[in-house]
């Protein structure tokens, strides 16, 4: 899929643009707060109706004005779609070709747009939320199954939460709730596992593409529960377990949502052995490793990069830029580049000049 036009209307800093873009690749430049990666947030944003800069919708409609909108026209090999948002300090809407799309499974099946920002570098420094949520949102489209699961997973947490607060626990309640829990959790391990098995499977191909030496890179996953034929008795004895921590601590101390993950680079933890520059590259790897498992052409995703060169050297640089070439519709962010067979798109003061080289 590529978007092969996008206009913007009180976005960002942005009154009114339209761009219509290359189905390659398309590079924007320009310097720092002149509205470069505004753009690339706004494709963003149609696949997942949020940003993946804040989580406050006022922040994206430009200041003094009520409403933002995004309007994309998205095509792929057979259909073309016109994706609007409509974003106000109270609400957002997406709809698609006039039907408002109400499920966001729905949405990332009509664009699919995946990321690397800067502060994605620090992914295995980071919170095991931040890695959580790599794994289910890239789950999440692959598999509108694993997302019920985790919606419906959310929902049960809540619950059990709820009763623990209780100044009396029901016992027979929280035992009703934490056996609908369990079986919630062994269908999210289950395709947690499979989906890891899927990204260590060219995860290596890919560093290697972007580094440049034969490195074995390989994503760690180990759930709470060992998965197995008897994973649910486990988990209810885990749970049983646990059970007074949960009632002094008010909240459920185990489970899925405290799970994490860790990458290896030739056997060692890339977080405590890796360079500055070795994180930044296997993670831009993993964040492309996706792509890859989408057999499809026409429904391969978009792919952003934003500012993801500026602390490469130039070597690392050319390898990156050559690699995401081969790929369908790519856009990079930068202050400065220079890239042949691309588009450029050059930002200064809300004014973008188109140029082909």
């Amino acid at each position: 899929m590529i978007v092969s036009k996008l206009t913007l209307r009180n976005f960002r800093n942005y009154d009114h643009v339209e761009l219509v873009f290359s189905p390659k690749l398309n590079v924007i430049v320009g310097d720092n707060a002149e509205g470069k990666t505004n753009i690339v947030e706004a494709i963003y944003y149609l696949s997942l109706a949020r940003s993946f800069r804040t989580s406050e919708i006022n922040d994206l409609i430009k200041e003094r004005r009520q409403f933002a909108t995004i309007e994309a026209v998205v095509d792929n090999l057979t259909t073309r779609k016109e994706i609007v948002a409509l974003m106000t300090s109270s609400s957002k809407k997406v709809s698609c070709n006039g039907k408002q799309v109400r499920r966001i499974s729905d949405l990332s099946k009509l664009i699919n747009v995946i990321v690397f920002e800067p502060k994605d570098a620090l992914m295995f420094h980071d919170s095991p939320l931040v890695r959580r949520n790599y794994l289910d949102i890239n789950l999440s489209k692959k598999s509108p199954v694993y997302l019920e699961n985790l919606i419906e997973f959310e929902k049960l947490l809540k619950e059990r939460n709820s009763i623990l607060k209780g100044e009396e626990i029901d016992k027979i309640h929280l035992d009703v709730v934490t056996k609908k829990l369990i079986e919630v959790e062994e269908q999210i391990v289950r395709y947690r596992l499979a989906y890891i098995s899927e990204i260590n499977k060219i995860l290596s191909k890919i560093v290697k593409a972007v580094k440049g030496d034969d490195d074995e890179a390989v994503l760690n996953y180990n759930p709470f529960i060992r998965m197995d034929e008897k994973f649910s008795q486990a988990c209810a004895r885990a749970y049983e377990k646990n059970l007074e921590s949960d009632i002094k601590h008010k909240a459920t101390q185990i489970g899925i949502h405290r799970e994490d993950f860790s990458l290896s680079l030739n056997g060692k933890d890339i977080a405590t052995h890796g360079s500055q520059g070795e994180n930044r590259l296997v993670v831009i790897a993993l964040k492309l490793a996706p792509y890859f498992l989408i057999e499809d052409e026409g429904e391969k995703p978009i792919v952003v990069l934003d500012d993801a060169l500026s602390e490469l050297d130039y070597i690392h640089r050319q390898r990156l830029i050559i690699f995401v070439a081969k790929m369908n519709q790519v856009f990079i962010t930068a202050t400065e580049l220079n890239v042949s067979n691309a588009t450029i798109f050059v930002v200064n003061h809300q004014n973008i000049t188109r140029r082909n080289t």
